[in-house]
């Protein structure tokens, strides 16, 4: 057998691990060990799969992982979701459609210091659910507000799936976390677009909530603000180069652990199971990581990523119809597959293709978390629409993928601004010192 139809073999066992539930991190490294071992020999692929471990594990811009997922955990832990999500209810919660809006408001915020999608959509969920049905909004608004912005959790600063794609592309975490700010306040306003439309041409779907005072409006801020603190600080302390991304996450970590214990919301006795979660989900990405660096040699021998870029130079799409071509392919895998599992099984073939056409690589991260949002909410393995269902447990499955399906509208809206304005996503980046 030629090394293409090795390696076509070896992705086709990947799918098959992966529908069969096998961890990524365990199918990504199975396949890339066996393919190394079949193309080379077992020395080769037993030298692969230790030095890439080693390299993994050892990296310190890896660091970020624990100590951002520390943040968000500490952060959900002590209550300030809530805190959030008050602070924009004080302020757009008496407009039509204002519940839903907080609620993205809410998770935008609480995105700053999660890097999940899923704890996002968990953390703010719990939080804006209830108050929602309480006030008679429609099951499809309340729980598609929930399921979309909680994607908002990769795409706005920290988010795994930038650091993942830092890590597998080698391109810089900073400028990467910068590029997300602009389209992640975009897409939040978008979605906030959607519940304005969605209320006026339904209002019963959305009512407007009370009505908040000043007094009441500032006293949410100011209780909402240790949190923005945390957020501005470290966040805007790489924007202006005080910190690296290492330094931002530590500096954070500290910071949100040290208000939490000081105003009580966390006693000491608390932080064991806070700690033992944050090992489990660093563990898994960790994980994930290995294997895509075991996988990616394996592609590499079988030629197939240069094999494809060649191919598809020959079709004469030009750069915006490989482009297409590309995110369509992403929606289709993103209806069976988890997001962030997307983004690491086809980074390597995809990202030479990227360059090559002469697509900016940090621009087309942007574009890549997004596309990986939008599979996060597509039937039929949305997986944040299935955690929405875990918190509405009586809401139907359809419900909440007919609530989803017009911010899944405004994400490829978000993505054809991005198209055609670059700048959007590059101009943050490009003003970092």
């Amino acid at each position: 057998m030629t090394e293409g139809v090795i390696g076509l073999l070896g992705i086709a066992a990947l799918f098959v691990l992966l529908g069969l539930r096998v961890p990524v991190g365990m199918s990504l490294l199975s396949v890339g060990f066996a393919g190394i071992w079949v193309l080379d020999d077992f020395q080769a692929a037993t030298a692969s799969l230790a030095a890439e471990t080693f390299s993994a594990t050892s990296s310190y811009s890896l660091a970020v992982i624990p100590l951002f997922i520390l943040m968000g955990n500490i952060a959900g832990e002590a209550g300030y979701s809530q805190r959030l999500y008050d602070s924009a209810h004080a302020w757009v919660g008496s407009f039509r459609g204002g519940l839903a809006s907080s609620t993205v408001i809410g998770c935008a915020s609480f995105a700053a210091v999660s890097g999940s999608s899923v704890a996002t959509a968990v953390t703010i969920g719990k939080v804006a659910l209830p108050e929602m049905r309480r006030y008679g909004y429609a099951d499809s608004l309340a729980t598609g507000a929930v399921a979309a912005g909680g994607t908002l959790g990769i795409l706005i600063p920290p988010s795994t799936g930038f650091v993942l794609y830092a890590i597998l592309t080698e391109e810089s975490i900073g400028k990467l976390f910068m590029a997300g700010i602009i389209p992640g306040l975009l897409l939040s306003l978008l979605f906030i677009a959607v519940i304005y439309v969605t209320t006026l041409i339904h209002p019963e779907q959305g009512s407007a909530g009370p009505k908040s005072s000043w007094k009441e409006k500032w006293l949410a801020t100011v209780q909402a603000a240790p949190l923005l603190s945390v957020i501005l600080t470290s966040i805007g302390g790489i924007y202006i180069g005080v910190f690296t991304p290492e330094e931002a996450a530590g500096v954070g970590a500290f910071m949100i652990m040290a208000l939490a214990l000081v105003n009580r919301k966390i006693r000491f006795r608390d932080l064991k199971p806070i700690l033992l979660g944050t090992v489990r989900t660093t563990a898994m990405l960790y994980l994930i990581i290995i294997g895509a660096s075991v996988f990616g040699p394996f592609l590499t021998l079988t030629d197939i990523p240069l094999t494809l870029a060649d191919e598809l130079k020959g079709l004469g799409l030009g750069m915006y119809g490989t482009l297409l071509l590309i995110l369509i392919a992403y929606i289709i895998l993103g209806m069976f597959f988890d997001g962030l599992a997307m983004l690491v099984i086809t980074l390597p073939l995809v990202f030479p293709i990227i360059t090559g056409v002469g697509f900016d690589p940090i621009w087309f991260g942007v574009i890549a978390v997004i596309v990986v949002e939008m599979g996060l909410i597509t039937p039929p393995v949305g997986i944040n629409v299935f955690v929405v269902k875990g918190i509405a447990a009586d809401v139907p499955m359809s419900t909440i993928f007919k609530g989803v399906f017009p911010f899944w509208l405004a994400m490829a809206v978000c993505l054809l601004l991005l198209t055609l304005f670059l700048s959007l996503a590059l101009f943050l980046p490009g003003q970092m010192n």
